[in-house]
């Protein structure tokens, strides 16, 4: 199996929402703009609980 890891992945920079479905774990979906983050938004709260996260950028949270 390996090594665990020892220190957190990080996150790529960019737009990120949360998409989660009654009774399970959230995932985390990734855009290079923030228009095609609003619109993944929109096609996945048909069936799913969205949640829009903000910005990555350098390792921090900005705000959308």
């Amino acid at each position: 199996m390996g090594r665990p890891a020892t220190r957190p992945a990080r996150l790529r920079n960019g737009f990120y929402i949360e998409v989660k479905t009654q009774g399970s774990s959230a995932i985390l979906v990734r855009r290079d703009t923030k228009e095609q983050m609003f619109m993944a938004a929109e096609d996945y709260a048909r069936t799913k609980n969205v949640t829009i996260r903000g910005e990555m950028r350098n390792d921090k949270w900005i705000e959308c």
